[in-house]
Parts: structure tokens; C-alpha cells; sequence
């Protein structure tokens, strides 16, 4: 891509009604638009970004033996009804609607009453078993305050599987399994290292769910890290009870602010038994579904990977989610050279399947190097006067003080 075709446009200045750090960067990057509270769009920078956490989540899905579909978010009333989840008093963040004939709707804000009763077609003997289906899909939620960016939205983007299994024990496994998958999900999106596996409440559905928190002071939730066991503890589950089970000591917990990137929860059957989700085991007797529940937010990813990495210059992708590989930046000088040898390695690179953002605006070096900086690609090259002198191209990572000169062959190698 080139910039001069790019409609988006930097801007110097945080925007006035942003307190997220998160937010701020994306919308002066020209990332992401603010249409209202909570509710952004994805430009095309932005959505590169997120398309690529989206294929991330996509492939470690995928190798779980998970099924993508795509599920409507207008929701049926009569659904959540079964299972006490259409009153305002019970869930308190709906957003609803209603047609012209005065039919009530909801706008999904999860979908497991949906998906339990789709299965009922599809599942009714031990033999249709395990299905794990998944969706990446808009959510909405009515959230009272919405401040933090793409931290917490109004209406957002999450990847929500659900399991059907014929036991606990079968469910079990596959909870397991899950675990690794988003451990891997979040190593493979730069936030390995910060991300800890959490026990907190499982609710009304088990003992304990377990959440994906990465440790950052812009999050919402306290959690008290056991960095030696790799695992932390939910504030709301710190109990003597939760120490001695986990064979942790009170002593070895640090107390953190995080963000939630991810959760998974053991459903057992309280879907599928007012929703009527039966199957026949193998003696012929009917038994509900066990089900399981597994939800990620690719645009909560994307902005804690912001709020995470950033430093004062702008933005830093890892390098598997980063919109382009590298930063092409010419300079304007004398003649038409450097132009010249700025499309030359252009054509280039895009010859070898190298993502390249080419800046071939005729603006100050001051301004391309400032943007380059908020933008965050993993590397930048520049092609100048100076250069052709070399003979080399200038490249610098994002994060090294300092820039060397390179052949073409060795930058190629590199970037590959």
C-alpha cells in the first residue's frame, strides 16, 4: 500500500473525548474512527490489525477440531426467557428492539441459548458427539460508562466456541485443551509474557471459570499473581479455601491491575436442560449435553496490545499482528534518484511477499519519521540521497535506537 493512496491521515493531537491511551494512539493513527461511546469503526490500517488477530484465533480454533459458523444478532426473547436471561433485572446490559409488529428482539450479547437451541437439530445421539462451533461476531452490550477504548464496548467483535460433550469428563478434556489454545493465542500475538491464567468465579455454573488477565495499570480488574506457579488469582476469589487448593501461599502473591483478554467457563448443562438439548447414550437413555463456553475479544486484544506496548512516540506491533512488516520511507532530495530507487525496492519487496506500507508523500522527513514512530511497524527503511551514496538502505526496528545500513539481499533476508 501506498500512503498517497491511503484516505486516512495522521493527527498531532489526542482527541479531546479519549482518556484511553489505547484509544487515543488508534484514532491518531488513523486506525480506528470514534462513531459514539463505545462504538468504533475499523479503517483500513485498523482493520488489518485486526484481521490478522481474528486468523490468529482462526487457526488455534481450527486445530482445536472447531466448526465456524455465523449466527444472527437479533435474538429470539422466548430463548433467554427459558433460562431467565431476558429480564433487565437479571441482565442488565441488554440492548433491545422490536419489529414493526411489535415483536420484542434482542441484540446478541452472547449467544449460548442460540447456539444450544440450533443444536437440538443436530444433535440427538451420543454419536453426534463432541461438537465444538465457533463464531467471530458482533456483540452488543448496553454498558453503563465506556471509557476505556477498545478496552470495554457498546458493540464490539469476540470469538465465542461452545462445546458439546456427552460428560464432565469429556468436557474436561476439552476445557483443558482450550487453556493451551489461548495460552498460544496470546503468546503468538506478543502478550505471552504479561498474560497469566486466572481463577475467578465460575458463577452459577462451577466452582471456578478461568480468565486470560494481562497485567497492565489501565485495567479494571485486581488480581494477586504467583509468578512461580505462572497463575493468578481474581480478587473476588481470594479465599483461604482458593490458597490451599491451588497450594499457593498468601505470601507469594503480588497484587496487579490487568486487563481480561479471554474467558472459559464450564457451562455443564444449564443451557441445555431448559432449552431441551438431549441426546440417547449408548444404553438408550436420554441425558443432556454438557456444554462449555470459550470467549476471546479480538478488538479488547488489539487495544491491550496497544495500551501494553506503546511507548511516547506512538504504537509497537508484534510482528505476526502488525498491519505491514515494514515501513518504507522515502526522502525527498535532489533529482528524481532516490523517488526512483524508493519505487525500485517498492516493486521489490512486494515481489518477494513482503507487507510493505510505502510513505511516498512529499512531506518533511521530521513529519514521515514522527508518523512511522506513531504507526509502530516492526521495521523502517529509508531510501535517500544519503543512502544512494552508500549504496545501502537505512533500516531501523521500531524499538532500536539506533539504524545500519544494509544491502538489498540482506534486507530481503531479514524482512523474510
Amino acid at each position: 500500500m501506498r500512503w498517497s493512496q491511503l484516505f486516512t491521515k495522521t493527527r498531532r493531537e489526542d482527541p479531546k473525548d479519549e482518556v484511553a491511551k489505547n484509544a487515543k494512539l488508534l484514532i491518531r493513527a488513523g486506525f480506528v474512527n470514534k462513531e459514539l461511546a463505545g462504538i468504533y469503526s475499523y479503517l483500513p490500517l485498523g482493520l488489518r490489525v485486526l484481521n490478522k488477530i481474528c486468523n490468529i484465533i482462526r487457526e488455534e480454533m481450527n486445530a482445536l477440531g472447531g466448526q465456524e459458523l455465523s449466527m444472527t444478532a437479533l435474538q429470539n426473547p422466548e430463548l433467554y426467557e427459558k433460562t431467565d436471561r431476558w429480564s433487565d433485572e437479571v441482565v442488565d446490559n441488554w440492548f433491545k428492539t422490536e419489529l414493526k409488529t411489535g415483536t420484542k428482539l434482542g441484540l446478541g450479547f452472547t449467544h449460548e441459548e442460540m447456539i444450544a437451541n440450533l443444536m437440538r437439530d443436530h444433535i440427538s445421539s451420543y454419536k453426534d458427539l463432541p461438537v465444538y462451533a465457533y463464531q467471530i461476531q458482533a456483540k452488543f452490550r448496553n454498558e453503563a460508562r465506556s471509557k476505556s477504548g477498545m478496552l470495554r464496548g457498546r458493540e464490539f467483535l469476540m470469538k465465542d466456541l461452545y462445546s458439546f460433550s456427552d460428560s464432565e469428563e469429556s468436557l474436561d478434556d476439552f476445557y483443558d485443551q482450550a487453556k493451551g489454545a489461548y495460552e498460544r493465542i496470546f503468546e503468538r500475538v506478543g502478550l505471552g509474557d504479561i498474560t497469566y491464567i486466572t481463577f475467578a468465579s465460575g458463577g452459577t455454573f462451577s466452582k471456578y471459570s478461568h480468565e486470560f488477565q494481562t497485567l497492565s495499570e489501565a485495567g479494571e480488574d485486581t488480581i494477586f499473581v504467583c509468578e512461580e506457579k505462572k497463575l493468578a488469582i481474581n480478587k473476588e476469589v481470594l479465599t483461604d479455601e482458593t490458597l490451599e487448593e491451588l497450594g499457593v501461599k498468601r505470601g507469594d502473591l503480588i497484587e496487579k491491575k490487568a486487563i481480561e483478554v479471554g474467558n472459559i467457563f464450564k457451562l455443564g448443562t444449564k443451557f441445555s436442560v431448559p432449552l431441551e438439548l438431549f441426546f440417547t447414550d449408548e444404553k438408550g437413555e436420554k441425558k443432556p449435553v454438557v456444554m462449555g463456553s470459550y470467549g476471546i475479544g479480538p478488538g479488547r486484544l488489539m487495544g491491550t496490545i496497544v495500551e501494553t506496548m506503546a511507548d511516547d512516540k506512538g504504537m509497537i506491533w508484534p510482528k505476526e499482528v502488525a498491519p505491514f512488516a515494514v515501513q518504507l520511507v522515502w526522502l525527498p532530495g535532489e533529482g528524481d534518484k532516490a523517488a526512483e530507487a524508493a519505487d525500485q525496492l517498492y516493486n521489490k519487496l512486494i515481489e518477494n511477499r513482503i507487507e510493505v506500507f510505502y510513505d511516498d508523500r512529499a512531506i518533511s522527513a521530521g513529519e514521515k519519521f514522527a508518523d512511522a514512530d506513531l504507526l509502530g511497524l516492526p521495521y523502517r527503511v529509508v531510501v535517500s540521497d544519503k543512502t544512494l551514496k552508500e549504496g545501502k538502505f537505512e533500516l531501523k526496528g521500531r524499538t532500536e535506537d539506533r539504524s545500519k545500513f544494509v544491502s538489498e539481499q540482506e534486507l530481503l533476508v531479514l524482512l523474510k
